[in-house]
């Protein structure tokens, strides 16, 4: 397996998921001392330039998460070009993805939780329109995928 030095973590809008993952993926890196480039974006630009959504952000920092200087943005073909992993929230943004990702490229594609064999769901659930633990139940799925990615990611630097 090739070396990965660069990910990206996409769900759709760039507010919600995608950050979280890229909290939650920088702080756990940060704690292996792994050099990783990390980033976020969405498939749409419709939250383009703004911060993450509050209620992800109280949520992650409970945790320690850091969402310092992100801002959502969407998508572009260079993203394809110079991530080695980009991993979608759910199925539906790994399609949008698919389809505007060149094909020698579409190896570098694969949902956020196929990193955590143990999860019994596939998707990361998009807590923006729900109530209750939505955002917590999310941090809680990224923080067992983003330790699994880790173990791999380190295992192609040996």
């Amino acid at each position: 397996m090739k070396p990965i030095d660069s990910v990206l973590f996409v769900c759709m809008g760039n507010i919600c998921r995608s950050p979280s993952a890229e909290a939650v993926f920088r702080f756990k890196a940060r704690q292996k001392d792994l050099n990783v480039r990390i980033d976020s974006a969405g498939t749409i630009a419709h939250h383009q330039g703004q911060a993450p959504d509050k209620r992800s952000v109280a949520a992650g920092i409970k945790r320690g998460f850091d969402f310092s200087n992100m801002q959502a943005r969407q998508v572009n073909q260079a993203d394809f070009v110079n991530f080695d992993l980009i991993l979608a929230a759910d199925k539906q943004n790994l399609a949008d993805l698919s389809e505007r990702c060149p094909e020698q490229y579409q190896a570098k594609l694969a949902l956020i939780l196929d990193f955590d064999e143990q999860s019994e769901v596939q998707e990361v659930p998009d807590p923006y329109y729900g109530t209750g633990d939505g955002f917590e139940l999310v941090l809680d799925l990224l923080e067992v995928s983003c330790d699994s990615l880790i173990q791999r990611i380190l295992s192609t630097k040996k």
